[in-house]
Order: C-alpha cells, then structure tokens, then sequence
C-alpha cells in the first residue's frame, strides 16, 4: 500500500471536513491519522491527513480539493517520504554531530547531501561519516559573492531544506527569498528574548532564571521567523556564562532535532509569523 499525506489550509467554513474525506474516500485512500484546526481569530483551518491506498493520481486529487474547497486554499500532497537536506556551520559541532549520527543510523527522516562550512574545522567530522564538506570562505569577500557560493554548492543536490546548525552569519533577504520557507535555524536563546549576538552574555547579565533555544524559519528579520519548537531549563546565581553556554547546548541539540522530525514528517504549517504544529 501507498503511503501520502495531505496537507491543506484554507479559510475556514462549515462542512470542509465532510468534504475532505468524501474526496479522499472516492479515490480509495484509507485515512490513518488526521489532525485538524481552526485558528479562530483568522477564520483559518489546516489539516494533516495521513493516508494509504493504492494511488498514483496526485494530480487530479489535488486538482478536485482545490474546486471543492474555498479560494485560496492550499492544498499539497506529499509521497515523498524522506527529505534530502544541506546544512550550514561555522565552529560550534554539537548540531551537526547530532544530525550527522541520526543520519548514520537512518533515524533523522532526511538524508543529509551535503555540509557547507565557512572555515575547515568541522571536515574531519563531516566527512568521517561519510558526507560531503565544502568550505566556503567568508574573507575578503562581500556577501553577496560568499552567498553566491554557498548556492552555487547547493544547487549541485536536490534540497528540500537548508539547516543553521550553528552557522554563526546573518543572510541577506536575497538568500532567504531564494530558499523562502526552507531554511530552518537554531537561536541559542528563548526567542523574542535575547535576538542576535550573544545571547548568553545577554541573559547572564540580565540575571534571568530559566536559558532556552528556539528552532525556527528564517525570514529577513533577524531571529524573529516563524517560531518551530522551544525548550527551556532552569539555571541560577551559580551559573555563569560558561555554564550557561555549557547547558544551553544541551538543549540547543534537543530542540533543533525536535524541530527536524517535526518538518521531516511534514507538521508544520506556517501562517503569516506564527506556525501551526500537529504533533
């Protein structure tokens, strides 16, 4: 049996999901699993429908949700089951080495093509499991040449998605708008807190209690996408940047790889700034 997933936002109204699955029902697709909801206040509805049958029309089902369902809705249909990701770093190796490992052992939900980094560090590790290192150097370069490059390495693969594992240089909002929706970050702080640079340093100063990470999209505002996913931990006057810097990566690894499954088993929905998860 075939596996798909449908995946729809649309404005709200009554009767969508009585139309839904007497579409699917009358192309012999089997639902496992369906997640919906409606945000309320935008009048907005999205469902996750996880289904099986033998089928290969995607096209004219796509084509029949469309007419049935209101304008403007989105409809996508997903067979494909494992994403093909590149990844992006700088120094830090506790993300990629995460993601490297779930790779390894077939646990990620993606196939890692490709890592770019923009200093040589990190090619031992990248390479003694088996993946591809480029190095692309950001000296002496203007942006728009070291972004040029970074594409051009990229497009020699079929990417679903570009992962910020720990790469430490502000995109500009023609690289974002090349790979919109596609690129996901980690931020080493509990977003809106702390945007930019050093957030530890920030929130040691600040005395707070509880340090976190945030997984999101990237858009042309710093560190201000689409939030993902989001975990925190406790700290107190014992900590110092150092201990902070040590217990955030911790949580850093946690929230990105959460982040990960979750769009690799196609979860997430964005809706303007904010997202809608079916976990």
């Amino acid at each position: 049996m075939n596996k798909l997933t449908v995946l729809i936002s649309c404005p709200d109204q009554v009767g969508l999901v009585t139309t839904i699955t007497r579409i699917l029902a009358a192309y012999q697709l089997n639902i496992i699993a369906m997640r919906e909801f409606v945000d309320e206040a935008n009048k907005a509805f999205f469902t996750r429908i996880a289904c099986t049958g033998d089928y290969n029309q995607t096209d004219q089902l796509k084509e029949k949700l469309l007419e049935s369902l209101p304008d403007t809705a989105e409809v996508n249909i997903i067979t494909k089951q494992e994403k093909q990701i590149a990844i992006l770093v700088t120094k830090e190796y506790h993300c990629l080495a995460e993601i490297l490992i779930k790779n390894q052992f077939k646990t990620l939900g993606a196939n890692v093509q490709c890592v770019i980094g923009n200093y040589e560090g990190l090619r031992d590790l990248t390479e003694k499991l088996g993946i591809p290192y480029f190095y692309v150097a950001h000296e002496n370069k203007d942006k728009s040449q070291f972004e040029s490059e970074i594409k051009e390495v990229i497009k020699e693969y079929e990417v679903d998605y570009v992962v910020l594992a720990k790469f430490m240089r502000i995109l500009s909002a023609d690289f974002v708008k090349d790979y919109a929706g596609k690129i996901i970050n980690i931020h080493h702080s509990f977003l809106p807190a702390f945007i930019g640079a050093n957030p530890y340093k920030q929130a040691f100063e600040r005395g707070v209690k509880i340090i976190g990470a945030t997984a999101h999209f990237v858009t042309d505002n710093l560190d201000e996408g689409p939030i993902i996913t989001q975990h925190t931990t406790h700290i107190d006057h014992n900590f110092g940047v150092k201990e902070m810097v040590r217990a955030g990566k911790e949580i850093e690894k946690k929230v990105l790889l959460d982040a990960l499954e979750l769009i690799f088993e196609d979860r997430v929905f964005v809706s303007g700034n904010k997202t809608v998860v079916f976990k």
